[in-house]
Order: structure tokens, then C-alpha cells, then sequence
């Protein structure tokens, strides 16, 4: 008897921001692996200021051009859920900005940006909202308050939605472990949440494969947690780190994402986490360009013999790690204004050194009566 190949991931990498040097640097990319098809062109939107995360006239138009130019193509769009993205804000103002989000506040960016996607004739892009999310790189990060960042992944989900003729589908995307906080303590639900992806860089120091399978909230939890919720699974970010040029790493990672299938991954493809870009890793590279090398997208379409042999007994699973009981954390309720009085909109910086908003009184009169 035969058996098919099962088809095989749809893979690209990041190897540039801008549309002209990124599609040029994939067709590069593809020669380097003897005409290997990289299928997933990936970028990110600046994070700086709202405009820019709106998407700025001009700045995806090539990669449309380049995803409209095959149909089996898809491109993959990182978006922040808020502006000043990477400057260090403090929790505190996360969270004021999180429950703003949640109120809508911030609705019409998230508007504008589906309706040029969609202008653009990509209404099916990839759209990885709101990144590494239970870390603290991020201002959008989920830590300073989990309830609020969820209604907010809802309502920008449900906003873009709205937009005729959208397809988009949503990756909700930490990065593997626990780090700041358990990245399941974040999944906003399955009505909004399309894709499980995780970023799963060769890190901390001295950690293998196998406890990068096993670890509480690893590449394993990350598998049994979208096959729980029937989602696929993506792997936006990954590549060498903290260990070096790691050939190891490179074979077993390639062959994880062979045997679990996600949607699509994307290689970062600069240092010191790439291998054609990247000097820096030798050993890692040759088995990324051998593995890869000439690879097709091609479908189940190849045989390959069954052995008829006896089947040998199946070997044990190793147990799966226990993870801790996980306690939700407590979200203080919102501050109200007293009753008869009305908020005054002094700013955000302004109510931050305050502690609060400054309201007037519009019942004085009635008292002197």
C-alpha cells in the first residue's frame, strides 16, 4: 500500500520592513535555495504612531503587488495594538490605555487600516495582532491588565470585521514560555482568534529542544492548546539566539513544524537570529539550505511505500509537564467619577501625574437653595 505525503508547511521569511528591499530579498532568498518556493512574505507596521499603524499611504503597496501576483501566496501583517509601541511605558499608563482600547477609544485606526487592506485587494491578509503579548517588550502588552486587553483584542477583531469585503483571518501570537505572564491567561476566545501562532527563538541560554517542547507553555502546550480550541497553528517569528549557531536547533526545530503542519512560518532572517543574512551562523545555515533546499508546496501528491512489516509496539509518550494552577489576577474596576459631575479631559499625562481625572460639579446651585 502507499500512504501520501502530507503537504508541507508554507514557509517565507522576514527579511526586510520595506515592500521594494523585502519581495527582492525573498526572490534572493529563493535562488539561494535552488529555487525553493517561499509562499509567506512577512513585515511589520511601525508602532511609533497611530498613522503609521494605520498604514501609511505607499508603504504596503509593493508587498500587495507581490501577494496579489500568486494566488497560493499569503502575507503576513504584524499590527500593534497601540502607539509609542516600543518606548518603555509604564504599566500603569498601559492599563489606561488598554481600558480606552476596550471602550472603543481607538476604533477608527483599526477602521482606516482594514479599509486600505482591503483598498489594496489583500482583504486576506495574516493579521498578527497585538505580538508577543505576554512579555514586556510591548506597550499592547497583556500583563498590566488581562481583562481589558482582551475586550480590546475583541473589539479590534470585531472592528476590522466589519469592513465589506475583509477576509482577514487573526493570529494570536505570544511567545513560547511563560515569560511575564502564562500567555493563556491573554486568549481573548475562539469567536475572534483564527490562528494559535507562537515566536520560539533558540533561548534562554543553555535550554535544549526537548525542554523547549516540554516547558510549562512550550512548543508542545502551544500544539495540545490550538488543537483544543481547532485552530491552526503559526510560527510568525523563530531562529537562533541565545545559543549561537546551534545546527542542532535548525534540524529539530524544521522538523517540528514538519510534523505538526502549521499554517505557515516565517524564519526572522536577520542577526543574530538568521541564516542567509547572518554571517554569524555557518553550521545552522548549511542545514537550513540543506533541509530546504528545492522544497515545493506541492501537496499530497507523492507516494511513499508503506513498510509491511509487523508494527513494533508504539513507544510511551513522555508525560507531559503539569502546569501550575493558574490564578486569574484580580483587575481593579475602572474609576467612576462622583455623581453630578462631569470629567474634564485634561490628557493623558496630565491625569497620569494627577492620579486621575479632575471633574466639575454641576450641583453647586442647588445646595445655596
Amino acid at each position: 500500500s502507499i500512504l501520501a505525503v502530507p503537504r508541507l508547511p508554507a514557509f517565507g521569511a522576514y527579511v526586510d520592513y520595506d515592500g521594494a528591499r523585502g519581495t527582492a530579498r525573498i526572490d534572493e532568498l529563493s535562488k539561494w535555495l535552488g529555487g525553493a518556493d517561499l509562499t509567506v512574505g512577512h513585515t511589520y507596521l511601525p508602532g511609533d504612531r497611530w498613522s503609521n499603524i494605520e498604514g501609511l499611504p505607499g508603504f504596503l503597496d509593493v508587498w500587495a503587488d507581490w501577494r496579489r501576483a500568486r494566488e497560493d501566496r499569503l502575507f503576513v501583517l504584524n499590527v500593534p495594538m497601540l502607539e509609542r509601541n516600543e518606548e518603555g511605558v509604564s504599566d500603569r499608563l498601559v492599563r489606561v490605555y488598554l481600558r480606552r482600547g476596550a471602550a472603543g477609544f481607538y476604533d477608527h485606526h483599526f477602521r482606516a487600516l482594514a479599509e486600505r487592506l482591503v483598498a489594496l485587494n489583500i482583504p486576506d491578509t495574516v493579521i498578527v495582532l497585538g505580538w508577543e503579548m505576554n512579555g514586556i517588550t510591548y506597550t499592547h502588552r497583556c500583563g498590566p491588565d488581562p481583562e481589558a486587553w482582551k475586550r480590546y483584542w475583541n473589539r479590534i477583531v470585531t472592528t476590522m470585521r466589519s469592513v465589506p469585503g475583509q477576509k482577514f483571518r487573526f493570529d494570536f501570537n505570544p511567545t513560547r514560555g511563560k515569560d511575564a505572564i502564562p500567555w493563556p491567561q491573554c486568549y481573548p476566545g475562539d469567536d475572534t482568534v483564527d490562528i494559535i501562532g507562537m515566536d520560539s527563538y533558540d533561548q534562554p541560554r543553555g535550554l535544549s529542544f526537548d525542554e523547549q517542547v516540554s516547558e510549562p507553555y512550550g512548543l508542545q502546550a502551544h500544539v495540545d492548546f490550538a488543537k483544543e480550541h481547532g485552530k491552526p497553528i503559526s510560527y510568525p517569528e523563530w531562529g537562533l539566539f541565545r545559543n549561537g549557531d546551534n545546527p542542532e536547533y535548525m534540524r529539530r526545530m524544521l522538523g517540528w513544524m514538519d510534523e505538526h503542519k502549521p499554517l505557515y512560518n516565517t524564519l526572522t532572517d536577520y542577526c543574530p537570529h538568521g541564516v542567509w543574512q547572518c554571517d554569524s551562523n555557518p553550521k545552522a545555515s548549511e542545514v537550513y539550505r540543506q533541509i530546504l533546499t528545492g522544497r515545493k508546496d506541492t501537496g499530497p501528491t507523492v507516494p511513499t511505500p508503506v513498510p509491511t512489516d509487523p508494527t513494533p509496539e508504539p513507544t510511551p509518550e513522555p508525560p507531559k509537564p503539569t502546569e501550575p494552577p493558574v490564578t486569574p489576577p484580580v483587575t481593579p474596576p475602572v474609576p467612576q467619577p462622583p455623581a453630578n459631575c462631569a470629567p474634564l479631559d485634561l490628557g493623558d499625562w496630565v491625569e497620569y501625574w494627577m492620579g486621575g481625572k479632575l471633574c466639575l460639579k454641576f450641583d453647586w446651585w442647588s445646595r445655596s437653595r
